[in-house]
């Protein structure tokens, strides 16, 4: 599984292959042509009660990032998605703006489908 994690502000580049943005919100002064996202995925996103309770607070994370994953179990067709576009495109690339590289919810992201199993084809 070719997963990735990078910065939506920073350039694309043809090693991204697949580039999902997971956040909730599109990024703050960012054209849709500069960013080239093949996909938004909101839905996948942390939701907005999450989101705000955690106010990238770093002393938060570890319970963040716990209570994301349990958000994450109920998004098991959101998660086939992103599976089924890392198989097709061999490389998916997860979007995010946080300024916080090493905190932010597309490594948690990230992680989770890493360690999913691969869910079968119907």
């Amino acid at each position: 599984m070719g997963v990735r994690v990078k910065r939506v502000y920073e350039e694309p580049s043809a090693q991204d292959g697949y580039r999902v943005l997971v956040d909730r919100l599109w990024p703050r002064g960012l054209t849709k042509e500069r960013a080239r996202v093949d996909l938004w995925l909101r839905d996948i996103a942390p939701s907005t009660d999450l989101r705000q309770w955690y106010g990238h607070d770093e002393a938060k994370w570890p319970a963040f990032s716990e209570r994301y994953r349990g958000e994450l179990e109920r998004h098991g067709e959101l998660l086939d998605l992103l599976q089924d576009l890392d198989r097709e495109h061999r490389t998916l690339t997860l979007l995010f703006a946080a300024r916080d590289e090493a905190h932010n919810e597309a490594d948690v992201l990230a992680e989770v489908l890493q360690r999913r199993p691969a869910h079968s084809h119907r």
